[in-house]
């Protein structure tokens, strides 16, 4: 076979995977937020997550076994599992912890959608200084972040708010700390973060003395057969396959449509009702992830 073939073929199909992983974090991900509203009506949060990854784990882990990929070692493991504590119990079930507590979807989003700005500082723990348009944009998204606190669904819930806040800053860490250990190749990566994450969780869970105190709804059932495969086995590992191909920049740019999303499922699915703080708010973080996202294109262009 002619090896500039190969090469070419390996180009388009990476193009072509590249261009799906997008599609699946702009909208699938979006969607996701109002999966996990209609599925913590009946599921514990931890528990619901347990579910969740450690079946989305095991499977993508056994279907890539069966076509031979090679077998994490200990290291990678590790690595595994530190990565799916920040990404997965830090980011996700944070955000999931959230909804339950009474935090609206759309504002979920909204508040996740600040992940690249602390992506940005994060990475001046591995001497990436932040340019001058860069700290503009942190501090444009910090004015963001004010105003859309002060919006009512939030306001009158501060022990889930403080929670939403914080769970995008444990994503993001997880995020560039990804960069920076020695992790499984491919979808490998994606597979053992999620059954070592929700392994965890199933202790965690019972710690915290989460019941299943009814059935649940088929609502909520068919929510979590969503999150399992549309949320983790599609968009988790299409997230997982970005970091490792292209640009924390690129892989992080669902930042910009998920909120838009999830605003409008919440709004004409679940009828969230969204304040003026909010509809204010978006615009000003998204321009600051905007910003942030042009320093660091700008960096790169140069050299820096």
């Amino acid at each position: 076979m002619n090896p500039g073939l190969a090469v070419n073929a390996t180009s388009r199909r990476d193009s072509l995977l590249i261009a799906f992983s997008l599609f699946a974090l702009y909208i699938i991900w979006g969607s996701t937020y109002f999966g996990i509203r209609v599925g913590v009506q009946s599921f514990p949060p931890f528990f619901m997550n347990a579910i969740r990854f450690t079946v989305a784990g095991a499977i993508l882990y056994a279907v890539l076994r069966a076509r031979v990929a090679k077998h994490p070692v200990k290291l990678e493991w590790w690595s595994a599992f530190r990565i799916g504590f920040f990404l997965i119990i830090g980011g996700n079930t944070g955000t999931t912890l959230a909804e339950s507590l009474g935090v609206a979807s759309g504002l979920a989003a909204t508040i996740v959608a600040t992940m690249p700005l602390w992506a940005a500082l994060w990475s001046t723990l591995w001497g990436q200084r932040p340019r001058v348009l860069e700290v503009a944009g942190m501090l444009v998204g910090l004015v963001g972040v004010v105003i859309l606190s002060r919006e009512g669904n939030l306001q009158g819930n501060p022990t889930g708010a403080i929670v939403m806040f914080i769970a995008p800053i444990f994503w993001s860490f997880g995020s560039i700390w990804s960069k920076h250990l020695t992790l499984p190749q491919g979808l490998m990566a994606s597979a053992t973060e999620m059954l070592t994450a929700g392994i965890l969780m199933i202790p965690i869970s019972f710690i915290l003395g989460e019941r299943m105190t009814r059935t649940p709804s088929l609502e909520s059932v068919l929510a979590l057969i969503y999150l399992i495969t549309f949320g983790s086995l599609i968009a988790f590992s299409a997230y997982v396959y970005l970091l490792s191909k292209v640009r924390p920049t690129l892989a992080t740019s669902y930042a910009y449509v998920n909120p838009i999303v999830a605003v409008l499922l919440g709004t004409i699915l679940g009828h969230e009702k969204i304040g003026i703080n909010a509809f204010i708010a978006m615009p000003i973080i998204l321009s600051a992830v905007g910003l942030v996202a042009y320093a660091q294109n700008q960096k790169r262009a140069n050299g820096n």
